[in-house]
């Protein structure tokens, strides 16, 4: 049987979140067995001193969610969320670079920021919504030549979040070179099990405690 909570990463992005709400969704996370929490860097700490002793894993958001900071402030931000306790960095490309076709840049920025945090897990974010077909191809030749573990969908800010098709067209191009990680708007069980079947390897999602209540009944 699919163990589904295990593929969650359980997110909390909302700019209005207290520490409450993060103290909250580290126990959640624990109660149900989350592969991660997915917090903003300010939280990093916060989310440590929770689930340091346990396997659940903390993934910060890096350049979230416009991508368009300098690469330095994204190397400083990475290498300081993985300080704070950070396993997994989720990193928005440039989109701008992106739109650009100067796909050198992103796959540098990515590389950069790898190369600055190591021992970290990198998913990269390419905001889908934003891109042509030809342009998500790029963008993912773009992600695996620099040398992450997963490209991801979408920030869940942007007018549209994660697609099945989209997921299709990146596992076709990416042939499991890299995992899969579809976020933003997904909110219920029938969902994830689409995505999942689609290609995804990770979801993240901030309906996860509805979606595994509904998963128990």
């Amino acid at each position: 049987m699919l163990d589904i909570a295990r593929l969650i990463d359980h997110s909390l992005l909302r700019p209005d979140a207290v520490e409450q709400d993060i103290v909250k969704l580290c126990n959640e996370a624990i109660k149900f067995d989350f592969h991660s929490v997915c917090v903003h860097p300010f939280y990093a700490k916060t989310a440590n001193k929770i689930l340091f002793k346990t396997h659940n894993k903390i993934a910060v958001v890096i350049g979230f969610p416009l991508g368009m900071t300098l690469p330095q402030v994204k190397i400083y931000e990475a290498m300081e969320a993985v300080l704070n306790g950070a396993d997994e960095l989720d990193v928005v490309i440039n989109i701008s670079n992106a739109k650009s076709n100067n796909w050198k840049a992103v796959e540098k920025e990515i590389s950069d920021i790898i190369t600055a945090t190591p021992e970290a897990v990198h998913k990269i974010i390419i905001e889908t919504c934003f891109l042509t077909d030809e342009e998500k191809k790029a963008a993912c030749r773009a992600v695996i030549n620099a040398g992450a573990e997963y490209i991801k969908t979408s920030t869940g800010f942007g007018p549209a979040g994660a697609v099945i098709k989209d997921v299709k067209l990146i596992k076709s191009v990416t042939k499991g070179k890299i995992g899969i990680k579809a976020a933003g708007g997904i909110k219920t069980l029938s969902e994830v099990k689409a995505f999942i079947e689609a290609g995804a390897s990770r979801i993240g999602t901030s309906s996860s405690v509805e979606i595994m209540k509904e998963a128990q009944q």
